[in-house]
């Protein structure tokens, strides 16, 4: 895929008008390698009667074709498998629920796709000074690996801690007896002790996890002055817990009165199994679209793209994954684009606000199946 590998190997990440018809090509080049390769997603291109071989990847694309290829719910991937290349051939899968989760996404990815994630997580990341030669501890708010959890997240949270030289893990779920148990007394514990250390520690995981450890600190009275350099990272969201989702500002004060990590040091991360491109925010905690996805807004009735500052159900697109078809899908999110303009960051892109979630109770996720288990605390 010479435009997909052409695009990711871009250095702006955030240049999304000089990228603009390279991106439209990309996916054009993407659709038509999935409708070729894949019988499930021919069928729903049919259905819809869109055929991506009627366009040449190579002619004038029209400006509007993202908008126009047919997009997949996440729940359909959740409900089905689809591949388009032989399931041996496919190097690593991961799925979006917790390890008790029935719905389950199991998407695939080829070899070109990662090599084009590490392309993509090198460039964001300098852009907001993630990766440090000094080693760091971590303190992991998710997942102990497992041989029988497969969730993107979790591999994720292990991914981020090679940011820098990783001296320990030390993680909140603990897998014991067939099941993850969180064990928040162990992380105090372990927080006291890298408080005398000389090197800085690192926090990666579910900001839900994040924010009730600072409270269950706070109601006890436990304070600690973390390490100069230490950072907090969050990804995963907030899922059914939205009602209980604090004010930001709340949490970096409580971040800051608790382990002594102030707000410029918060780093929020966005993003899913379905669409696996890495957003970052920004120093004003916002999520700037990068060149390797665009965002269309569509309203709740009717599916049809709004415009910026409206609310609707999120549809992300990238070209990045060749092994499943996840070129165009619609997430459970509701959200509102944003110009980037408006931040007062200095970067241009667009960004997305996340407000909401509109999946029925039953759907488990990885962040979601998690934050069930916080109910139990």
């Amino acid at each position: 895929m010479k435009y997909r590998n052409k695009l990711f190997s871009y250095k702006k990440p955030y240049d999304l008008i000089s990228t603009q018809k390279l991106f439209n090509k990309a996916v054009l080049e993407n659709c038509k390698y999935q409708y070729k390769n894949c019988t499930e997603y021919r069928k729903i291109l049919d259905g819809m009667s869109f055929n991506p071989e009627k366009i040449n990847v190579n002619g004038d694309i029209p400006d509007n074709i993202i908008e126009k290829i047919p997009v997949i719910p996440t729940l359909l991937f959740k409900r089905m498998k689809m591949f388009s290349v032989p399931e041996r051939k496919i190097p690593i899968k991961a799925t979006s629920s917790g390890t008790s989760g029935k719905n389950v996404s199991e998407i695939g990815f080829d070899l070109g796709s990662l090599v084009c994630g590490l392309k993509m997580v090198l460039k964001v990341g300098r852009a907001r000074d993630i990766f440090s030669l000094i080693p760091c501890h971590y303190i992991i708010m998710g997942y102990q690996p497992h041989k029988s959890n497969k969730t993107a997240v979790t591999k994720t949270a292990f991914g981020a801690t090679l940011f820098t030289p990783c001296l320990s893990r030390t993680y909140i779920l603990k897998y014991k007896n067939g099941k993850y148990i969180p064990d928040f007394k162990g992380v105090i514990g372990k927080l006291k002790i890298l408080e005398k250390s000389s090197f800085p520690c690192r926090f990666m995981g579910f900001p839900a996890y994040t924010f009730f450890l600072l409270k269950i600190m706070r109601e006890k009275g436990i304070t600690i002055k973390l390490p100069v350099g230490s950072k907090i990272l969050l990804g995963g969201g907030w899922k059914q817990f939205y009602a209980e989702q604090p004010d930001k500002t709340e949490f970096y004060r409580l971040s800051e009165e608790v382990l002594g990590v102030s707000e410029e040091n918060i780093i929020e991360f966005f993003g899913a199994v379905e669409h696996p491109v890495l957003y970052c925010d920004c120093k004003n905690h916002h999520f700037h679209i990068p060149i390797y996805s665009r965002v269309t807004i569509r309203d709740v009735d009717t599916l049809k793209p709004i415009g910026y500052g409206e609310t609707g159900l999120v549809n992300l697109i990238t070209p990045m994954v060749k092994a499943t078809p996840v070129l165009s899908v619609m997430t459970d999110d509701l959200g509102i684009l944003r110009k980037g303009k408006e931040c007062g960051c200095g970067n241009p892109s667009p960004y997305l606000e996340i407000v909401g979630r509109v999946a029925p109770e039953s759907l488990k996720t990885c962040a979601a199946g998690a934050a069930e288990m916080l109910k139990n605390i």
